[in-house]
């Protein structure tokens, strides 16, 4: 009896310590957060319109003869000849439209718009937009937008002196466009379909069709390439693709990431994965700096004096900073991130001067990575 209980504690111990014992952390995401399903896409959609409405802040028509011959054509349309005429209005203001059409949009549904201006317009702060088409890559029309013009951005002058602040020759229109032509695409019918990763990666490609073959119990899905995971919808399953989409986007996939450094030199900003590794290197950074500092003195003669005059007497100090307090730090083989890191920072160096650090190790063969500098 006693050993029973004995063995029922110990095996309660052991449970409650499992429980409370740290398990490694593990980046899942949902496959739906991972990939786009072919088909379901947004489209880019452009157009050239008229903003009327403007305080005197619209295009002059003589640095923009485009606004000027848009203007008279509107007008012609509507039973107006300008033609000859000299136009010297600054209300008006021509603009690219931009708008994104979603996925299935339906004809009839609003979309927003973007406007922003081509000319000189000093704002477009309570302009409304003129009728305007909107094209697709193909050439047709797709909607259409009109609507009072909604700025996030002011600008205010006077004689002397201007502020501005935002960007007032750009706005938005919300709901401002009316879809007129769908896209056709039959999803419901489709019998197979690709995934495409959002970053592709052949382990993370794998892992999702593993995933995915775990979830249905079967040989659904098919990495094919890294980029692409192809699924096939089983027979007679419920709902056909939709249902079967439906249910694989919540699966959890742990994906992988290549160790890479992302350098942007313009804002210093460096971001490293997490797999960075470097091996065995020894580091020190300093730079000579000289500092010269002006400091001229004014030297007068005495009072009363005749035969002085003043004088501007020039002092000059000169600073030498050769670093030599700056020692070399050692970063250890096969460091992770964090070490990578704390070993930088004890040298008390900048983003700058990481960024030059970095590149140097990779150039010395010690940085497992893939650097890549934008900007």
């Amino acid at each position: 009896m006693r050993r029973a209980l004995y063995i029922r504690l110990l095996s309660l111990f052991v449970g409650a310590t499992l429980v409370a014992a740290p398990l490694p952390a593990l980046a899942f995401s949902r496959v739906k957060d991972l990939v786009e399903i072919e088909g379901i896409r947004d489209n880019m959609l452009v157009g050239y319109g008229l903003v009327v409405g403007l305080n005197g802040s619209g295009d002059s028509l003589k640095n923009a003869p485009f606004t000027q011959q848009s203007l008279q054509t509107m007008l012609e349309r509507l039973g107006v000849n300008t033609r000859g005429t000299t136009m010297q209005t600054k209300n008006v203001a021509a603009v690219m439209v931009t708008a994104s059409l979603p996925a299935f949009a339906a004809q009839g549904t609003r979309i927003d718009v973007s406007v922003s201006a081509m000319g000189d317009a000093k704002s477009l702060q309570g302009g409304t937009l003129l009728v305007t088409s909107l094209f697709g890559a193909d050439g047709q029309i797709y909607a259409v937008g009109q609507g009072p013009v909604a700025i996030g951005g002011f600008t205010a002058s006077g004689d002397a002196a201007s502020v501005t602040r935002g960007v007032p020759t750009a706005g938005r229109i919300s709901n401002g466009a009316i879809v007129e032509r769908e896209i056709p695409f039959n999803l419901a019918i489709q019998k197979t379909l690709r995934l495409s990763l959002r970053n592709p990666d052949l382990t993370t490609a794998s892992r999702i069709a593993s995933a995915v073959n775990a979830y249905m119990g079967g040989g659904v899905a098919e990495a094919t390439d890294p980029a692409t995971v192809r699924l096939t919808v089983p027979g007679g399953y419920p709902h056909g693709i939709m249902g079967l989409l439906t249910d694989l986007e919540q699966v959890k996939v742990n994906p992988d990431e290549p160790a890479r450094v992302v350098i942007d030199e313009q804002s210093g900003v460096i971001v490293m994965g997490s797999d960075v590794r470097i091996s065995t290197v020894a580091i020190a950074q300093g730079n000579l700096t000289i500092r010269v500092t002006e400091t001229p003195e004014v030297s007068q003669p005495e009072p009363f004096s005749k035969t002085g005059t003043t004088q501007v007497v020039p002092r000059t100090q000169i600073a030498i900073d050769d670093s030599k307090g700056n020692k070399m730090a050692v970063l250890r083989e096969g460091v992770s991130l964090q070490s990578l890191v704390d070993g930088l920072n004890a040298l008390g160096v900048g983003p700058r001067d990481i960024i030059s650090i970095l590149q140097a190790i990779k150039a010395a063969g010690a940085l497992q990575a893939d650097i890549q500098v934008i900007g």
